[in-house]
């Protein structure tokens, strides 16, 4: 994939700069299918991945503690002076907390905050006077993908995530002005193989080759087929779960080989568009890369 915006839900969206991986099904009898997210898992090879702060805080509101009596409720998440400044409510409380971000050699996210304030009140001292720590005072043994050790939280990026899953070595986490920047790498294998793009001068795309695929009522063996951004000045935006409106919205062409080339809108866009029975129109030229 090269500059996709992977879109989890309405308010989740992961920027891809570029990703290498495969999908691997989970189930051995049935191949990965576009209709069923959590019929494959996405193994990343090597990736940049970026993530909001809005849209971090869409993800631990309608996923990580999205489950009845959860302690943390109301997050929302903005980015100051390469911190990340997260608030919300915990128990009822309004609480704020000041965090530096870093990776462990685990590949776990640490959020290790400087600060933390309760009802406005700095209770960070007030905790180390009494020996009390976080861990002791939230319970999480039901939220997916975070933990806390001490006072700090603990994000498991490839456990976040609702289905398709992902699986992936990190190495590296940036906080930037806008977003916080993921980096995979490969394992002990080393890089996957390179593929040829059967249309290769195209700026935003997503590739896929080789085993079986399936979406909607086709089945590809030996897949070989090319999702192009049909409007490629900015990233193209993708929803899985509602890809289909965007193939409709589109067009393809089949390949010599007998691959499959789809030129596909926007996800908002494609809406637009059959919401008034039209297509996007095929261009006339290619960008370069």
């Amino acid at each position: 994939m090269r500059r996709v915006d992977f879109r989890i839900d309405s308010s989740v969206v992961l920027h891809i700069r570029w990703l290498r991986g495969s999908l691997q099904p989970t189930a051995p009898a049935s191949p990965p299918y576009f209709d069923d997210p959590s019929s494959f898992t996405l193994a990343i090879d090597s990736a940049e991945i970026g993530i909001s702060p809005a849209s971090l805080a869409g993800l631990l509101n309608h996923y990580v503690f999205a489950y009845p009596g959860s302690p943390l409720r109301e997050l929302t998440i903005r980015i100051e002076q390469g911190r990340l400044v997260q608030e919300g409510k915990l128990r009822g409380v309004s609480f704020t907390t000041v965090a530096d971000v870093s990776l462990t050699p685990e590949g776990e996210i640490r959020l290790h905050p400087d600060k933390i304030k309760a009802a406005g009140l700095s209770v960070g001292g007030l905790m180390k006077f009494f020996g009390l720590q976080l861990q002791k005072l939230v319970n999480l043994k039901r939220a997916r993908g975070i933990r806390i050790e001490g006072n700090d939280f603990l994000l498991q990026p490839t456990h976040l995530l609702p289905p398709p899953t992902i699986d992936g070595r990190l190495i590296s986490v940036e906080v930037k002005d806008t977003e916080v920047v993921q980096v995979f790498a490969p394992g002990k294998a080393g890089p996957a193989k390179g593929l040829t793009l059967p249309q290769p001068k195209v700026d935003n795309y997503m590739y896929f080759r080789g085993g079986t695929l399936k979406f909607g009522r086709l089945t590809m063996t030996d897949a070989d087929l090319e999702i192009i951004d049909a409007e490629p000045a900015d990233p193209f935006d993708f929803f899985l779960s509602r890809y289909n409106a965007q193939l409709v919205a589109g067009y393809s062409r089949s390949t010599a080989d007998h691959g499959l080339i789809v030129w596909m809108p926007d996800s908002q866009r494609a809406a637009d568009v059959t919401a008034h029975g039209g297509l996007v129109p095929e261009p006339r030229t290619t960008r370069g890369q």
